[in-house]
């Protein structure tokens, strides 16, 4: 193995900085919903009909001015891996599961259109709940720290 100082290795190779750490699902929850508090009046279009879609077309399902375009036109999201405005790559990438995706996006939880309001702060709801891993770290953490005293 050859050591190479750090000019000798920008003379061949192209060196970029490590990433920056990723976001965690609550944060990636808050910034979607910052996006949407930025304008709370705006009329979103919400998916329509999801819970009728076999499984294929509803990860596919998209729509123009939905929560989720306004999540995609985001430079950081979109730098942290949301591909997509399409429900499943926005359902994995939020860490969402179906009935919380579907609570969130679907037409069938709105009178006609919905407010970036009424979807932020359900997005909210969501990301303040504590999730069975956090628990589980918590509950870990204190054994152990009963355990080590």
């Amino acid at each position: 193995m050859k050591h190479s100082s750090f000019d000798d290795l920008q003379r061949v190779a192209t060196i970029t900085p490590a990433s920056a750490p990723s976001m965690s699902r609550r944060e990636r929850l808050e910034r979607w919903a910052e996006l949407l508090e930025r304008h709370p009046e705006r009329l979103l279009t919400p998916l329509q009909r999801l819970e009728f879609l076999p499984s294929s077309e509803r990860l596919a399902f998209r729509a123009d001015n939905s929560p989720l375009s306004v999540a995609f036109e985001d430079p950081l999201l979109r730098q942290h891996g949301l591909a997509s405005d399409r429900f499943g790559d926005a359902a994995r990438f939020f860490e969402l599961p179906t009935q919380q995706a579907h609570y969130l996006l679907c037409d069938c939880h709105y009178q006609r259109a919905v407010t970036a309001a009424q979807v932020a702060s359900r997005i909210r709801s969501i990301a303040t709940r504590v999730t069975f891993a956090e628990l589980w770290n918590r509950m870990r953490s204190a054994s152990l720290a009963r355990f080590w005293a």
